[in-house]
């Protein structure tokens, strides 16, 4: 009896312990929402287990609709996995190989007959990206774009280089690897995610979307923070983003499918193992995500202003998903916070400390550089600073420290001096001086 009464008790501190960690992940979110930095939702799975599963803010602010734990949002480039996961499928069904070359399906494409399957697969094809690389197209994301023409304008580009020398990033690569699913199976890319990958993972809530975002069926939008309030961003064509980051799914779900495809229920081992070989930092649309000794695989994803993650520890079976509708916080930073009060490390809140209006009016003003040529105009409202640069709307900066700031969705920070600032991103510094 007193055996069995130890057990108990121990069981039942084990069980506290683990609800003190997901009440602090809530506590942190809950924060976040309360100041307007982040709106959106999480889950985490441990096995077959759903042990975290919430959402924060809402699907349809205009409507006042909350989000919950069925709403679906927009994965981005998180579609890639699935992409590449149905790639890999076809392969094992001998219909393909990985040296298969992209002239048998598209010959009038530059370096076709070079271009091979693995190529695409790792962004190692040259191919313009149509969407970062094209500022056409960049400009006409919200209107319909055939199958023939997205073909055309990828035919049309020239090559950055010769393929399978470097990795580049292109959402081309893998809008052509779902127009060759299409071709092989002689079916939809939305009739395939449902048959190679939804029944068999049982997916409820994942699908490639076949028009406008409707929250009456728990979809959600996406929004921005101008700085008092939220505002519904606009949202691109399906045509667009397609097979490269169109998809709609749940953070649950997304846990769901990782944990599906590394316990061998929609791939071979053999075939999980080359998805997972990362090739300058690019694998077969699975990154690794290091966390301390830990490392993860999984993707990233972004679209309008939905930030999407997925990773999957195989050593804990364990599967962490966030997405991100309303992005005014690093998705980054928030996966840290999760994942260091998960296993119970330390992890301080951000501070979002409001400046008097007097004190921010001396960072105040248009600003030029020697090095960059665009001027950032620094505005105040309500208490908070905005930046513009020239011919981009304005982003909200967030206090950090003494004349510090930090607009951390883009990984920018700004130092500001007397009449002067220096602006920080990937790396790199730039001197502003006001005008």
């Amino acid at each position: 009896m007193k055996k069995i009464l130890f057990l108990f008790v121990l069981t039942f501190s084990l069980a506290s312990i683990a609800q003190e960690r997901f009440e602090k992940i809530d506590s942190l979110l809950t924060y976040l929402n309360q100041n307007n930095k982040f709106m959106g939702s999480l889950c985490i799975r441990e096995g077959e287990n759903v042990v975290f599963n919430k959402a924060y803010g809402y699907a349809d602010g205009e409507k006042n609709i909350l989000a919950n734990r069925e709403t679906k949002y927009k994965i981005g480039s998180v579609t890639k996995t699935f992409t590449a996961v149905m790639i890999m499928q076809l392969i094992e069904e001998k219909k393909l190989t990985l040296q298969t070359k992209l002239n048998r399906f598209y010959p009038k494409i530059p370096n076709a007959e070079k271009i091979s399957i693995y190529d695409l697969l790792h962004h190692r094809t040259g191919i313009v990206d149509y969407i970062n690389g094209d500022t056409i197209t960049a400009k006409n994301i919200y209107r319909f774009h055939s199958k023939e023409e997205m073909i055309q304008k990828i035919t049309d580009y020239k090559p950055l280089f010769e393929p399978g020398t470097k990795h580049q990033y292109s959402n081309s690569n893998y809008n052509l690897l779902g127009y060759i699913i299409e071709t092989l199976t002689k079916k939809s890319f939305a009739e395939n995610i449902q048959t190679r990958i939804v029944k068999k993972a049982n997916l409820t809530n994942t699908y490639f979307p076949q028009g406008k975002i409707n929250t009456s069926v728990g979809e959600s939008y996406s929004y921005s923070f101008n700085g008092s309030e939220w505002e519904k961003v606009e949202e691109w064509e399906n045509s667009i983003a397609y097979s490269a980051g169109a998809m709609i799914s749940t953070p649950a779900d997304l846990t769901r499918f990782m944990h599906a495809l590394f316990e061998g229920k929609l791939v071979k081992p053999t075939s999980l193992e080359q998805m997972k070989e990362i090739k300058d930092g690019y694998g077969k649309a699975l990154v690794q995500f290091p966390f301390g000794e830990r490392r993860f695989y999984g993707h990233t994803g972004g679209i309008e202003n939905f930030r999407a993650v997925v990773g999957y520890y195989p050593a804990e079976k364990l599967g962490v998903s966030l997405i991100v509708n309303g992005d005014n916080f690093n998705r980054n930073d928030i996966m840290i916070g999760v994942l260091s009060i998960y296993y119970k490390m330390p992890f301080p809140f951000p501070v979002f400390t409001k400046i008097d209006a007097a004190e921010l009016a001396k960072f105040t003003g248009t600003y030029t550089s020697k090095e960059l040529p665009l001027k950032i105009t620094i505005s105040e409202k309500n208490g908070e600073l905005f930046a513009q640069a020239t011919g981009q709307s304005a982003f909200p900066l967030t206090f950090k420290a003494e004349k510090t700031f930090i607009f951390a969705s883009a990984g920018i920070e700004m130092v500001f001096g007397e009449n002067t600032f220096v602006l920080k991103q990937s790396g790199m510094s730039f001197n502003f001086t006001k005008e």
